[in-house]
């Protein structure tokens, strides 16, 4: 699948949230009342997620901000949604065999054909809800705070996201911010909060990411 057909899938358009409720397929995005895009998210049960080990502690209150992650893995051409899985299995086993975690650390993961799941078991539900959030480890410091989202492939050396993992990441980043209450402006990277080169490119691409999230809030 090429990335302008993983994108028409993937997502549609708040200009196009009338044509929805009659046309939708699966595997598209919906529009909600807010008038602001719903990403399709992919749960942890339907990419068949290994089970926590440990409990996941959920916290009785709303995120304050977004911080946008990088993978460090393959920067693949193969933009399928079975892709999309195995990238999830794969961060999953690497931070519980590796890093000795509970769960995947990122709440969500938006692969390269701009296919998402959901990483840390229950962010799916929660996000729905709108006022809590799993305790994630992604950030240090940071997790009690934030809703991470990480970005499948490695851009600390000059490689740069595909059309379709941006603009998808734009469309969930303003979904989140709009269940949350996150202002905008409250989007930042990995690198900002500690000595690391994640999430590569996408920091220097943080003031665009802000504006685009605020334009599809207002749109």
């Amino acid at each position: 699948m090429n990335l302008e057909n993983a994108l028409r899938r993937r997502l549609l358009l708040s200009g196009a949230a009338g044509l929805i409720a009659a046309t939708a397929l699966p595997g598209t995005a919906r529009a909600r009342t807010t008038d602001v895009v719903e990403p399709d998210i992919d749960s942890t049960a339907l990419w068949g997620a290994r089970p926590p080990q440990g409990t996941i502690r959920t916290l009785r209150y709303r995120p304050s901000k977004i911080i946008v992650h990088h993978t460090v893995s393959a920067n693949t051409t193969d933009f399928s949604r079975a892709q999309a899985h195995r990238h999830a299995h794969w961060v999953q086993d690497l931070h519980m065999d590796k890093n000795g975690w509970a769960d995947t650390g990122y709440h969500f993961l938006v692969s390269r054909g701009g296919w998402i799941t959901e990483g840390r078991h229950g962010s799916l539900p929660a996000l729905a809800g709108g006022t809590t959030f799993p305790l994630g480890t992604h950030t240090s410091g940071q997790n009690d705070y934030s809703i991470g989202i990480a970005n499948e492939g490695a851009y600390h050396d000059g490689a740069v996201p595909t059309t379709a993992q941006w603009d998808v990441l734009v469309t969930l980043c303003a979904y989140t911010c709009s269940r949350y209450g996150i202002p905008s402006t409250q989007l930042y990277g990995h690198k900002d909060y500690g000595d690391t080169l994640c999430p590569g490119v996408y920091h220097d691409m943080l003031p665009r990411l802000r504006q685009e999230v605020e334009a599809a809030r207002t749109a």
